[in-house]
């Protein structure tokens, strides 16, 4: 079993503590995975990795795979907007990279790994960092205007978009397109490993499409997997060991060498 410790990290004035949880393999020197749950922005926990889906089929795997894991809590949408959250992912990067060494994590050998909303966070994460070797994005919100034209039976203002920003997009363009990964993409920006179901109702495909193609054009290390069949949170899959091996390989292939023979 994985060695698992609570860890409270910073404490945002005015708000509640945020904590993450440290999974780590008994071999020192573990590469880490940085992982931001799904929700909506507005519910989810760092207790669970995908709705459904076992510790044993998610955290533990991955640790077992020889990374160590930290998922990490940020403010919801109810608490905070945008970009409060990318704060607080910075904030437990921040901690990881000063602390992992004393818990056997090389926090220089860093990838971020997020679900939903959470991989929308992750994305922007990697694209404003320059210490990120990769990032797993699994069917995440990529373009907060488009988004806001896939009408889920919900007034605009209502939507978890508009919530996370504290209005729709179209009412605050410029934190929008801040809040959008697909429109903040760079040529320094890390390799991206995209994985979404071609059935999801809830992110439609081609939000990721659009990143990738984005990530494409800057000359960006891209993967995009297609999961035919897949709906939101890998609801309809019988067998989700085939999209998360190829995220564990996407992660033992950019976390491969030590820090000081990169570059």
């Amino acid at each position: 079993m994985p060695s698992l410790l609570e860890i409270d990290v910073v404490q945002p004035a005015g708000f509640r503590p945020l904590s993450l949880d440290l999974r780590t393999p008994e071999a020192a020197g573990a590469p880490l995975v940085v992982f931001l749950h799904g929700g909506g922005w507005l519910r989810g926990s760092r207790k669970v990795f995908t709705p459904g889906i076992s510790d044993e089929q998610s955290f533990d795997r991955i640790v077992a795979a020889g990374f160590a894991v930290a998922s990490c809590e940020y403010r919801l949408s109810g608490e905070a907007h945008f970009p409060a959250q990318l704060d607080d992912v910075d904030a437990a990067i921040d901690w990881l990279q000063r602390h992992g060494g004393e818990h056997g994590v090389d926090a220089s050998r860093l990838v971020l790994w997020g679900v939903s909303a959470g991989a929308t966070l992750a994305a922007l994460t990697g694209l404003r960092r320059t210490d990120v070797r990769g990032v797993v994005d699994w069917f995440g919100p990529a373009d907060l205007f488009t988004m806001a034209e896939h009408n889920m039976g919900e007034v605009p203002a209502d939507t978890r978009e508009a919530r996370w920003l504290g209005a729709p997009a179209a009412d605050l363009q410029g934190a929008a397109r801040l809040a959008s990964p697909a429109l903040q993409v760079h040529s320094g920006a890390p390799p991206f490993h995209i994985s979404h179901g071609t059935a999801d109702e809830h992110v439609p495909f081609a939000q990721s499409e659009a990143l990738a193609a984005a990530l494409s054009a800057a000359g960006v290390d891209v993967e995009l997997h297609p999961v035919e069949g897949g709906k939101h949170f890998w609801q309809g899959l019988e067998n989700t060991d085939p999209v998360f091996d190829r995220a564990i390989d996407f992660v033992s292939r950019v976390t491969r060498e030590p820090a000081h023979l990169i570059g």
